[in-house]
């Protein structure tokens, strides 16, 4: 993307609607990300992606079975689930670990596109992970802002 006299930015504002059943569950959305960006104005530019919510997180991966059961493992690992949690005294709800671990994770991610192709590495891709201890409706709002 280069810049010049005429360039006009352009944003498109999109939801991504995901329903989880576990907490450690890794949903790939890079199909649905492409197709939105099939029907985008802009051809080239970058996709900024948000989950609202405190225990939902995003990341890139490559999206397959060995790494799909080691990075939840990992996470037990970093941010144990039996661990006191002052959120858990206060609150009672069984997910202090969720919030932490999504804190580490984050709630975004970007990623640049050219001719309304994501950028990514040959085996990587992009996924919600759900962190809290129960099944939930999650929205990723999706900004694609380019040329």
């Amino acid at each position: 993307m280069s810049f010049h006299a005429n360039y006009r930015m352009v944003a498109d504002l999109h939801t991504l609607n995901i329903q989880t059943r576990r907490e450690g569950e890794m949903v790939d959305i890079t199909d649905r990300l492409q197709g939105l960006l099939e029907k985008a104005k802009s051809a080239d530019g970058v996709a900024f992606l948000f989950v609202p919510g405190s225990t939902g997180a995003l990341t890139t991966i490559e999206y397959e079975p060995g790494l799909t059961s080691d990075f939840p493992a990992a996470l037990e690992r970093l941010v144990p689930r039996d661990l006191p949690y002052e959120h858990e005294k206060r609150w009672h709800d069984g997910n202090g670990h969720s919030h932490v671990r999504a804190s580490l994770l984050g709630p975004d991610l970007a990623v640049p596109f050219q001719r309304r192709k994501l950028l990514l590495g040959t085996w990587q891709q992009i996924v919600f992970v759900e962190l809290d201890v129960r099944p939930r409706d999650r929205t990723v709002i999706v900004q694609l802002i380019g040329e």
